[in-house]
């Protein structure tokens, strides 16, 4: 994979992140700024089909702005911004709109699922969902666009659109490919039943206090066969052993499957230890992020610049949009 190809990925301001954000996006962000050209967006127009609540709304954004400071995004090596600070995106949002079939959006998953579930009064927003994301990616000259495997509908569909367009008045857009990120195992919430999410109230914020995020990683469900402190457990099916895999060494995994295997750890120490690797590898980020709460115009002035350095490529793009379809 070439080393400077630009990288694009937005994310929706949509609350306190938990261990399944954290792993499953936030720290494959992070990581892909080291050897790649990163664009990356806080995508609070897109949050906007399903907030409503203006402050609300703000403080979100500000805060995932803070998360992802916390976490290491580095403004130096990243260009990082507010999607609404990029008003040619709504601009190209109608231009390739006009050459979106109704069949392609039609088949969105999100919009099929919102049928589905008989969503009261559907929007022509939560619709044209897919277009503004495909206009998202394309303004920047993306070439690569991380998403899981559920979400690589998505990626499809603007590389329908663009194709669609360089077919229709000439090569305009670069045809973006996804970067299907490492998948990480699916982390249960701590019912133990669910994937964690906000939806489910099952979840382990990362940026807590230390006595919520005791609390909540305390409260998971583990193999539920295992009713005494002298049963055996079986690792394979309790969710605290999956964070045991992913924070803990190899050393410490097999002592602790075979220790849990022949009861000689109980659950209650399993879970405490978790909660100590969890806490040492997001000490520094913790810390970080309680600092940057009490400098929030360094936030703005992070996200300004962000915006002037992906502004600049907008621009370019948006012109040569233009002069393609005559305007």
């Amino acid at each position: 994979m070439s080393k400077n190809k630009r990288v694009l990925s937005g994310m929706q301001p949509s609350g306190k992140p938990h261990l399944g954000n954290y792993l499953g996006a936030m720290k494959p962000h992070i990581e892909l700024q080291e050897n790649h050209e990163c664009f990356y967006f806080l995508a609070n127009y897109h949050a906007l089909t399903t907030v409503r609540d203006k402050d609300k709304l703000a403080e979100m954004t500000t805060g995932l702005a803070l998360d992802y400071l916390a976490l290491g995004l580095d403004p130096e090596k990243t260009a990082f911004f507010r999607q609404s600070d990029i008003p040619e995106v709504t601009e190209l949002t109608w231009i390739i709109s006009t050459v979106t079939p109704f069949g392609l959006l039609e088949r969105a998953h999100a919009w099929k699922d919102s049928i589905a579930k008989g969503t009261k009064n559907p929007t022509v927003g939560l619709f044209s969902y897919p277009v503004l994301m495909a206009a998202d990616i394309l303004i920047y000259d993306s070439e690569l666009v991380p998403v899981g495997r559920d979400q690589k509908q998505h990626i499809e569909i603007a590389r329908d659109i663009a194709t669609t367009f360089n077919h229709t008045y000439g090569e305009t857009f670069i045809v973006p490919e996804d970067l299907i990120k490492k998948e990480v195992e699916t982390i249960l919430g701590t019912d133990g039943i669910h994937k964690m999410s906000k939806s489910y109230s099952n979840t382990v914020e990362i940026f807590a206090p230390e006595e919520d995020l005791r609390k909540q990683v305390m409260s998971m469900v583990t193999d539920p066969a295992r009713v005494r402190r002298d049963d055996p457990g079986n690792p394979d099916v309790c969710n605290v052993f999956t964070l045991h895999k992913i924070f803990n060494s190899e050393k410490n995994i097999a002592e602790i499957n075979k220790n849990c295997r022949n009861a000689s750890l109980g659950c209650v120490d399993c879970k405490k230890q978790i909660l100590e690797s969890i806490m040492e590898e997001l000490k520094a980020a913790r810390k970080k992020r309680i600092e940057l709460e009490n400098n929030l115009d360094y936030i703005e002035e992070v996200l300004r610049r962000g915006a002037t350095r992906a502004r600049e490529v907008a621009t370019k793009t948006l012109d040569r949009v233009r002069n393609s379809v005559g305007l």
